[in-house]
This record gives C-alpha cells, structure tokens and sequence, in this order.
C-alpha cells in the first residue's frame, strides 16, 4: 500500500475519489502530436477560409496537431469547466512531446482536474525511436511505475494512468513489449491501462485483448479506445464487452465519415451511432463498462478556432442523450461513477 492507494492522481495532486466529478477519459490538452519527421515544419494559419480544410485533412497540414500553447488550452478547460465539466485525462505519451508543468499550470488557472497519463506511443510515423524499439519490458516498466509514483522527466507532477500505449495493425515486437510492460505496471500500481489498437482490423482490439489477460492484466480496469473507428457492429461491441474491458467511445464532435489518419477504408461513426451503440451495451447488461470523450488532438477542434471544443460532450450530447431516453442515473454512470472507479488507485 502506498499513499497514492484509494485515491486518484491528479497532476495538480492527490484527491479523494468523492471530489472527482464529470470526466473525459480520453483528451489531449497539451502535447504536440506532430509526427517527428513534420515538426520543424512551417504552420499554416486557421481561418474560415481553410478550417474546413484543415479540419478534414489534418494529416496533411504540419502544426495541426500541435497543441503546446498554455493560454489556449487554459482557456479551452474553463469553457469545459463552465459548461459543466470538472476533469479531464491527458492520455499523450512518449513519441508525443510531454509538457507535464504545462498541464499542471493549465490546471491550476483553469480549475479542471487533469490526469496525466503515461507510456508510450505506437511504432509508426517515427514516434518511436531506435533505442525505443530497442528497450526492454523491465525497462519500460520501471519508467512507467517510476511516473506513477515518483514523478514524470525530473518533475514534481505525475502520472494517474497508464496509456495510451499505443499499438499498430499488425503490432511489432516493440509494440507488444511496451504492453507487457504496461500490464506489470497496472500490477504495481494499480493504475487503469488504458489502449490506442491498431486501425484497420476489427480483430486488433480483440487480439490485444487475449495478449493482456495471458499477461495478467485487471481487464475491469483496462479500457479499449477508439470503438466507433475500430469496431464496425453492434455485434462486435457487444463481444468485446462481454470480454470484461471498459469500451471508449471517444470521438464524439466527429461528424463524418471521414477518418483522415487512416489509409484503410472505414466508416466513422457520428454521434447518434455512437449513443446506439452505448444503449445496446446498456441493454446488454454493459452500463459500468463505457466511457466517453472528444479525443482532441488537432487545432481545428479547439473552440479557440471555431471547432466543438472540450465542452461539446457537455452542451449539446447530454442533451441528445436525455432525448433518446437515457436516465440521469445512466449519464452518471457513463461520465461520473466508471471514471471514478477507473482513475481510483487500487
């Protein structure tokens, strides 16, 4: 037992579970996402002329992914703090660039809780270095135990979650080691894990799953990211469910079918198809086991450039939800009490 058991790790601090209201569990705050090969790149400047543009294909425009600038997202959480919000999940980790005071100074001026996560990114697009891919399991475990109860790079903030490890399609050894060591440090520490699986294959969440229980991982406390562009039916949804992980569908603002980080064929899903798919679970007895968020990591779906913004989940898909009969009960489930129990150190 340590001092962090029972209560959750914010980046500002310890807080008891009871003071943690409305969270979403799967954002980027402040980080740069940019692929490292791009990030000396000239960054072009959002308009109403081109945010459509850069909204639809971001992949192709440098800078849209980066989102280091601490007076924006200071601004970005209290519009979520005043539409009802209370926390948010920084799930950025290495491959991405880290700002840890950042986060916590964006915290502290905005009032929203933020949890930082930790781990590493996938193998792809250069996020992962030579000597990453090179790393042992007890290595990465150590670093990310040490960023749970110690501190993250030289710091005093630390880490509260484990993820988003991050896997391509197929995944590589480098991949798979990082998920051991995830799982030994959910042992360790009792933090969640939660998981970015491949694109392109409805099977990849399914095999990761397999993967992390032979390991030893709480599948209660492991959450499968991306279901609405990694999973393609209701049948599906309800599978991975019945294999006792928490479902995030996080890409709620997405309305259209677009998906630009993919060169597969998919499908988005919009908001209303996300909603069916959470009143399925529900109905299959699934209600603890589903999570939300916007999963923001590019510029043009900040408010601060005319995008839904932190707080769209809270103004305008509560109210969706309320009229297709979900319960108050339900949403609090969904926002509040499966966060909770989630972000609570074991």
């Amino acid at each position: 037992m340590t001092n962090q058991s029972g209560r959750i790790q914010t980046v500002r601090g310890l807080i008891e579970p009871g003071e943690l209201g409305p969270t979403l569990m799967h954002e980027h705050v402040v980080t740069d996402y940019t692929p490292p090969a791009q990030r000396d790149q000239p960054e072009v400047e959002i308009t109403l002329e081109n945010h459509f543009e850069l909204s639809y294909h971001w992949v192709r425009h440098p800078g849209m992914r980066r989102l280091s600038d601490r007076e924006v997202a200071t601004r970005e959480m209290q519009w979520m703090v005043q539409s009802g919000g209370c926390a948010v999940v920084d799930v950025s980790t290495r491959g991405m660039v880290l700002f840890p005071e950042r986060l916590r100074d964006v915290s502290e001026r905005s009032g929203a809780e933020i949890i930082m996560g930790c781990g590493r990114y996938y193998d792809d697009d250069g996020f992962l270095t030579e000597y990453d891919r090179e790393r042992t399991v007890d290595d990465l475990a150590k670093e990310f135990i040490t960023e749970i109860r110690e501190a993250v790079d030289g710091t005093s903030v630390k880490a509260g979650i484990i993820g988003e490890i991050g896997c391509s399609c197929p995944w590589t050894d480098a991949e798979k080691r990082s998920m051991r060591a995830a799982v030994i440090a959910q042992q360790e520490t009792g933090a969640a894990l939660t998981i970015h699986p491949g694109r392109g294959d409805s099977d990849a969440a399914f095999e990761i799953v397999a993967f992390i229980k032979e390991a030893g991982a709480d599948l209660s406390r492991t959450i499968i990211d991306h279901i609405e562009r990694r999973l393609a039916d209701t049948d599906a949804v309800l599978r991975l469910a019945d294999a006792g992980v928490v479902l995030e569908f996080d890409m709620f603002g997405q309305e259209t079918s677009h998906f630009a980080a993919t060169g597969k064929p998919f499908d988005l899903s919009g908001d209303a198809a996300r909603l069916t798919w959470m009143r399925a679970l529900i109905e299959g007895g699934h209600a603890d086991q589903i999570v939300i968020s916007h999963d923001i990591c590019q510029k043009p779906r900040l408010q601060s450039f005319g995008g839904h913004g932190y707080s769209h989940i809270y103004r305008n898909v509560i109210p969706m939800m309320h009229q297709r009969g979900y319960t108050e009960r339900e949403i609090e489930t969904i926002l509040v009490d499966t966060p909770r129990r989630l972000l609570t150190l074991a």
